[in-house]
């Protein structure tokens, strides 16, 4: 879920997530409410209760602590699937690493799609998404999806890569500009190359790519070895939500 859905949207935001269907075979309704929406619980149950959607998949700020006995209560089954953790940095401000020699770190306008699915699956595929808690759903199919996913952004964004002096690469991420911040949306570290400091270079690289005053970022709660990166770098935690599936009874 985007920046913009999680903090800054004004209103209950409702659409179908006709790719997410096609790859799954069922029909899905995504619902957010961001942090500023001020949304009431009886606007959101009544939009759950419009959904002619197989699975709903909600999304709203963790400290509205009642919400989830209401929706439990309804006559959709719930499901929490995960929590999401967004952070935040002034851009420029980030405690960058001493350059490595033979290194290089910077924005690239392509990547090989085989390239980009063997990177993904390396750094995530065993780290799941909210689909892997519900058991209606693949986790082989859902890997599937942020493959595709990170094909399109990349073809549409490029990416910010970091290379090793043979020219490998080591670490990747994607980035989407706003007016006002940059949002790292995917980024990692292949696994022969974590716990090696790449990470840190990898977000030099994309400080100096970003052109807005922001950095911003999000990951599901449990990654704690990230986020402690993150916090090493100068991320500051500003904001969480939780993921519930409301899946119609059968």
């Amino acid at each position: 879920m985007s920046w913009y859905e999680a903090l800054e949207s004004g209103e209950l935001s409702i659409r179908p997530s006709v790719d997410a269907a096609k790859r799954f075979g069922v029909s899905i309704d995504r619902m957010s409410v961001s942090a500023s929406a001020g949304t009431p619980l009886a606007e959101v149950l009544a939009a759950i209760e419009r959904s002619t959607a197989d699975v709903v998949v909600l999304r709203y700020p963790a400290r509205e602590t009642t919400w989830f006995a209401a929706l439990s209560g309804g006559p959709r089954n719930a499901l929490l699937a995960d929590t999401v953790v967004y952070w935040s940095l002034p851009a420029g401000k980030g405690r960058r690493p001493a350059p490595l020699a033979g290194f290089t770190a910077k924005l690239e306008p392509a990547a090989d799609d085989v390239l980009v699915d063997d990177v993904v699956a390396d750094i995530f595929g065993d780290s799941g998404n909210h689909y892997c808690a519900n058991p209606m759903f693949d986790r082989a199919v859902a890997l599937a999806g942020r493959q595709e996913w990170a094909r399109r952004r990349i073809r549409e964004a490029g990416a910010v890569v970091l290379r090793g002096p043979d020219r490998r690469v080591l670490a990747l991420a994607s980035i989407d500009e706003r007016r006002s911040w940059t949002e790292i949306q995917l980024a990692g570290v292949v696994p022969a190359e974590q716990g090696r400091g790449r990470y840190g270079h990898l977000l030099s690289a994309i400080e100096d790519a970003a052109t807005t005053r922001r950095l911003v970022v999000s990951t599901q709660a449990h990654q704690t070895g990230i986020q402690r990166i993150w916090a090493r770098y100068g991320f500051e935690p500003v904001h969480n939500l939780l993921t519930v599936h409301l899946v119609a009874a059968t």
